[in-house]
């Protein structure tokens, strides 16, 4: 029985170390992976300078989200001078004249080809680290022996192409039973 539980043990052990390995190569991978994408991010920003035509229009969008700014706080001032001279304010005019300036600011900004260069950037940058995530989960599941998506994928494909070829088998026996009767 003791010889039995030193098996068990060394198993147990060999398991422990196996997962410490598959651990650190994954946080390794990981961190790779990190700098790898740290590096291409780097390398985009650099690559990606506006040119005259984008930075003139980010240069102008934020110009006309300034004014519109500050034709909010002018007519916060009025309205609130309005409201110390007796006259009726509400808050909600108050607060509608913010929300309505804000909208029309991010318009302004959201408008430019400099800020459609920048978000277009961004979700490249973004797509190139989702898949190196996902390479980096698939490569630890495969060291831990767990089954990843490329595994059931492909799983899933030879099913249906079994239910494929069943279907042709039954056709044929279909066919070979109804010559015989």
């Amino acid at each position: 029985m003791r010889e039995n539980s030193k098996d068990i043990q060394r198993e147990w052990n060999e398991l422990a170390e196996n997962m410490n390995d598959a651990v650190a190569q994954s946080m390794e991978k990981n961190m790779q992976a990190s700098a790898a994408f740290m590096e291409s991010w780097a390398k985009a920003m650099e690559e990606s300078m506006p040119d005259e035509s984008e930075m003139a229009s980010g240069i102008e969008g934020y110009n006309s989200a300034y004014e519109v700014w500050m034709d909010a706080a002018e007519q916060m001032f009025e309205r609130t001078a309005d409201g110390a001279a007796g006259e009726e304010v509400s808050v909600s005019e108050l607060r509608d004249i913010w929300l309505q300036s804000a909208n029309q600011a991010f318009k302004e900004v959201m408008g430019t080809s400099a800020f459609a260069a920048a978000n277009g950037q961004l979700v490249n940058a973004m797509m190139d680290m989702r898949k190196q995530v996902d390479e980096i989960g698939e490569e630890t599941l495969a060291e831990l022996g767990m089954p990843t998506q490329s595994d059931i994928d492909e799983v899933g494909e030879r099913i249906v192409e079994l239910e494929r070829r069943q279907h042709r088998v039954e056709k044929k026996l279909d066919r070979i039973l109804e010559a015989v009767e």
